[in-house]
């Protein structure tokens, strides 16, 4: 039984023409279940402040990053302002973590690139160490990456155990982190390149998606069907002309037509043919969590007429 359709909007800043609180109610109002912001270090607003502030004016919308980067700050001080976080949103964050991929954000600042293994070893270290923060008592941590020493992670978060956690993945490995550790699964293209170049674009065909579900129904097993899967559009544009539209995206992802018509990465065609396509990639690989980008495409502003077609559905 696949899990009931929801979406998000991720954002690097305010919608133009509105504040960052009026972006934010105008999410709600529009129907979306979560606002959520990346987490780089150029053109985009910093995601804490970003989010507590989103929080303080919603009521029902989620926040979250998609997701932290975790090469960028140490566990326990992402734990205590998750943890913070969620008491000011009372329940309503939505926890992202990844393991760091866009190599701009390390060479711009003289952090070191390691290998994905690596970067993954410490991800999953310091998800551990987050979640017993959010236990309660002193605890101590001896890994490869990171030592604890009899810290008490205050406050508790207002979640019991704290707030749900999303995990993307591209690649084998990071699908299978996903799967064991993760509530919410995120599937993207295989980043190791470190940007988003023709790897990721080659890697975001249908038949890679395949094989990426593939990877994590064979780590879920008995718990996939409880377990949220989403998808990231990095461009949805809202038109009559869907044909034209994906002549348009084949040329630039050099793909068939068709293949690129499947693509996860992409959401085209007017809002009828939108939502035959939302279900039809829930039927095939069960994204029933899909976040959209609103710097990215035209007639996002129609996505509500989508929203109110499929949302818990």
């Amino acid at each position: 039984m696949p899990q009931p359709f929801r979406f998000g909007l991720q954002t690097h800043g305010p919608i133009e023409g509105m504040s960052w609180t009026d972006t934010a109610k105008f999410a709600e109002q529009q129907g979306y279940s979560s606002l959520l912001v990346p987490d780089h270090f150029h053109g985009q607003y910093g995601p804490m402040t970003a989010l507590a502030a989103a929080a303080a004016v919603t009521t029902e919308l989620k926040v979250g990053a998609l997701v932290f980067g975790n090469d960028y700050r140490h566990p326990i001080m992402l734990a205590k302002e998750m943890a913070t976080l969620d008491h000011i949103a009372e329940g309503r964050v939505e926890f992202g973590i990844g393991a760091g991929w866009m190599r701009t954000d390390y060479d711009q600042t003289g952090m070191t690139y390691d290998r994905p293994g690596l970067r993954i070893e410490r991800m999953v270290e310091s998800l551990q160490i987050i979640k017993r923060c959010w236990q309660e008592g002193s605890f101590d941590f001896a890994g490869e990456h990171y030592q604890i020493d009899g810290y008490d992670g205050l406050p508790l978060p207002y979640t019991p155990g704290g707030p749900p956690v999303i995990i993307g993945g591209g690649g084998p490995r990071m699908l299978g982190v996903a799967a064991e550790h993760a509530d919410i699964v995120a599937i993207t293209a295989n980043l190791r390149a470190g940007e988003v170049g023709a790897d990721a674009i080659s890697d975001s065909m249908p038949e890679a998606y395949d094989a990426k579900l593939a990877r994590v129904g064979e780590v879920l097993g008995d718990r996939l069907d409880d377990t949220e899967i989403n998808s990231l559009a990095m461009n949805t544009t809202i038109t009559d002309d869907r044909d034209g539209a994906l002549e348009f995206f084949a040329g630039m992802f050099g793909a068939p037509k068709e293949h690129v018509a499947q693509t996860p990465a992409l959401i085209v065609g007017s809002v009828d043919e939108i939502v035959e396509t939302l279900q039809e990639r829930r039927d095939r690989w069960g994204f029933n969590y899909v976040v959209v980008q609103q710097n990215g495409g035209q007639g996002l502003e129609r996505f509500n007429e989508v929203i109110s077609t499929l949302a818990g559905s």
